[in-house]
Formats: C-alpha cells, structure tokens, sequence
C-alpha cells in the first residue's frame, strides 16, 4: 500500500474520534495576535496544571508560541464554526482576527465567546513525527460554560439533548451543523496545524 493512500487511510480511521475544537493562540515577536485551529490537544496533568498542544512544524503559531514562551487555548462554542474555518485556513493573521473579539489575557490572546480558555507558559516542546508536541504550564484559565463546537468524521457538530454536569444519565447524540461534510481544508488541520 502506497503512503498517501496509508495516510488517507489513517485520517478517515482517526476521523470517527469526536473531539472539541480549539483556537491555539500566541502573540507574535512584534506583538500581534496570532492563532491557529486545533483539535489535537488534550489535558495532561492535574499536579501541575499541564496540558498538550500539538502544532504542525511549519505552523505559524507554533513560531509565535516558542518565541514569546506562551500559548493559549480557546475552546470554541458550537456557532463558532466561521472563527474555525478561518484559523485553520493559510489567510494572514489580519484576516484570521479580523471581526473576531478577544482580549489579552496571561500574556495571551483570548476569543470572545468561546466555552472555556487556557493560558501558560510553553514549556517543553517534543518530536512527534510532522508535529511538535508542546506542553503548556498552565497558569491561568477560565470557563464561561455553554455548548462546545464539536468535529466528527469531516463535519462540524454540537451536543443534543439537556446536559447535567453532575447526572452523567441519558443519551447525548451528534448532529451535524451544515448540511454537507465540510470542505477539506489545505493543511486538513488535523490533528494541529495552520
């Protein structure tokens, strides 16, 4: 079997894991707000507070974040699917943030409107074949709570049904946001790029 074809293969595989979707963020060496779309994180110590931020090598974000020594992490609410599309995309980082609220917060740029945010310091980065996987002390965070964005199998998607933190009872489904699969992406933002 072929590479692309193995590669092609391994992404419709990893595709049926539902994850949320994120904003990674980073202020770059002259100051500005730079960003990147990214599901490929996940949480990774509670003594100390550690989380793991995967960005593909030639991430933009990923230059900003080893630079200034901080990242951030903007857990997007379901509507926010536009916001998604336009980090993940090649666009510049005036048309990414462009109409798009957020605030510095922890040295790092926080979206308005997202479930939850992270913010620390880059703390190690780590080889992961195309990626670098970077763990983030974090340091400061907040959740403002509601309904995450969901991605599975190539579409954007959000929880149905009541949610009860505290009563993990009752069936929870996914609905698809738009009506078709979403468009693939250049950098096909999984599991980290830009």
């Amino acid at each position: 079997m072929n590479g692309n074809h193995q590669k092609q293969r391994f992404k419709d595989a990893i595709g049926n894991f539902a994850t949320g979707v994120t904003v990674v963020t980073a202020f770059t060496e002259d100051g500005l707000p730079t960003g990147m779309t990214a599901n490929a994180i996940t949480s990774l110590s509670l003594d100390p507070l550690l989380m793991i931020v995967c960005f593909d090598k030639t991430a933009r974000t990923r230059v900003a974040a080893v630079h200034s020594g901080r990242v951030g992490v903007n857990v997007l609410a379901a509507g926010q699917e536009a916001i998604s599309k336009s980090f993940a995309s090649k666009a510049s980082e005036e048309e990414k943030f462009a109409g798009v609220g957020w605030s510095e917060r922890a040295g790092v740029p926080v979206l308005d409107g997202c479930v939850a945010w992270f913010a620390g310091e880059l703390s190690e980065l780590l080889p992961g074949g195309d990626h670098e996987i970077g763990v983030v002390a974090v340091s400061e965070f907040g959740a403002d709570g509601g309904e995450p964005l969901l991605y599975w199998n190539g579409a954007y998607g959000r929880v149905l049904g009541e949610s009860n933190r505290s009563e993990l009872t009752g069936s929870v489904e996914f609905m698809a946001t738009d009506d078709e699969l979403v468009e693939p992406i250049e950098n096909d933002w999984l599991p980290g790029g830009e």
